[in-house]
């Protein structure tokens, strides 16, 4: 094929138009245009032709390892029992391990390596809060990884100084001590974000080694990952090969189990910008952020830096964030997969915080709709939907006054414009289809002008 042309499309808020795509690129819009040889044609019938998505922050290797673990948390997952059914059923994998993921703590309160011995201790078994934040081993894992509490300051101890089987923010530590995976497939993860309409994505893990990096290009040249990537974890002195494969802002975790100094920060933003980087600041607590705007006022703004989550954001710190430029990238997917969760733990006072969406768009702040999966929902469609009604699993609001409208949600997640020929036809007018917020209202999908998705 030489390129694709769209008949009878609604685009860029024109009437219905034809339109050309070739060389990666659009060629030409316009009416009645002529089929080329080799061209391949879709009919539109006056369906939406708009931007690709953008998910600015998800992680491709977890979303590859989640596919096979043990879901360990709601809704798959309630109580005790629930989680003693999903640890003993799992089988192990080729090393004998079993890894359970997106445990929260109203399935069985607080895990630790006794916790988890008393569900599952003939096999090694590591189970992932769902923050990403935190590992908890049993005891067989414990002694396999061979862990000693000085290895690394996120090892937590009891009160005679040995593990308690709880690792915060350890996952670098963890891939020296476990036994190596199989080479992740990022082939299912590309296809399902093609089939949602996501034509460019932005890796949020930090610290990403050279075989991380190496295993993403791979995907992407062989057209297994269609989508364009940024990538948050390239090391300041590093780079990378590929063209549809790019260094992003560098990636810096405020982890809300110990904050860093304002000094140690301030260093660490100055070297980034000193490196040409703009940051990407993990930031999902008042006092992450109060911190990080601080560090800012010594180190200046540089274009491109911005919040990750922003889950908490007081009212106070809204105009800092746009007298700085600050770009904010959040999340409200998490409010209707965690909201009642958030509607019983968090102070009430906290509540009209968290991940704003409204508020900071009427104030100027440039805000990015995100995934975070799989630690949230992939599908951006269903987090629009959550902008949009905020609301959780029960019905219940969270946040009301934060609610933006759908055409707000989607021009949040839309890649800019200039990029290549990255663009989603719905089987619906835009107006339809800002109705519902349903993927299955997406036809296909074209990446770098190459059809990767529908027909």
């Amino acid at each position: 094929m030489s390129g694709l042309l769209l008949r009878d499309a609604g685009f860029g808020g024109r009437k219905r138009v034809d339109v050309r795509v070739a060389g990666g690129a659009i060629a030409e819009v316009g009416d009645g245009l002529a089929r080329r040889p080799g061209e391949r044609v879709l009919e539109c019938g006056g369906g939406a032709l708009i931007p690709g998505l953008r998910d600015d922050h998800l992680h491709l290797h977890a979303l590859a390892a989640w596919s096979r673990s043990v879901p360990c948390g709601p809704p798959s997952v309630t109580g005790r029992d629930g989680l003693a059914t999903a640890l003993r059923g799992a089988a192990p994998d080729e090393h004998g391990w079993v890894r359970g993921v997106g445990y929260a703590e109203s399935v069985a309160g607080d895990l630790d390596a006794a916790a988890l011995d008393a569900l599952r201790a003939d096999r090694p078994v590591r189970v992932q809060h769902r923050s990403g934040a935190l590992w908890v081993l049993n005891s067989a894992a414990v002694r396999e990884s061979g862990l000693d509490p000085g290895d690394h300051p996120g090892i937590e101890r009891d009160a005679a100084g040995a593990p308690t089987g709880r690792l915060w923010r350890a996952d670098d530590l963890l891939r020296t001590r476990l036994p190596p995976p199989p080479p992740l497939d990022l082939g299912p993860i590309g296809r399902e974000l093609a089939r949602l309409g996501v034509t460019s994505v932005t890796d949020a893990t930090p610290d990403l080694t050279a075989a991380a990096i190496g295993s993403i290009e791979d995907a992407v040249r062989d057209g297994s990952l269609p989508q364009h990537v940024r990538l948050l974890g390239v090391p300041l002195d590093g780079r990378t090969s590929c063209p549809r494969v790019t260094a992003g802002p560098y990636k810096i975790v405020l982890a809300d189990s110990g904050l860093p100094s304002l000094d140690d920060l301030t260093r660490r933003i100055g070297l980034a910008h000193g490196h040409g980087r703009p940051v990407a600041v993990h930031c999902v607590t008042r006092e992450a952020l109060l911190l990080l705007l601080a560090a800012f006022e010594t180190t200046g703004v540089r274009d491109g830096d911005r919040v990750e989550h922003a889950a908490l954001v007081p009212d106070e710190s809204i105009p800092e964030l746009a007298r700085r430029g600050l770009r904010v990238v959040t999340q409200p997917g998490f409010l209707a997969d965690r909201g009642d969760d958030y509607l019983r733990d968090v102070p009430a006072a906290d509540l009209p915080d968290l991940y704003r969406c409204r508020s900071l768009i009427e104030a100027g702040v440039p805000v990015a709709l995100s995934s975070d999966a799989p630690y949230g929902p992939l599908d951006p469609w269903a987090v629009m939907d959550a902008a949009v009604r905020r609301t959780a699993r029960s019905g219940a609001v969270v946040g009301r006054g934060e609610a933006v409208t759908a055409g707000a949600a989607l021009r949040s997640y839309l890649t800019p414009p200039g990029e290549a020929a990255d663009l989603v036809l719905l089987h619906v007018p835009l107006d339809e289809a800002l109705g519902r917020l349903s993927a299955g209202d997406v036809r296909a999908t074209i990446a770098g002008g190459r059809l990767v998705h529908g027909r």
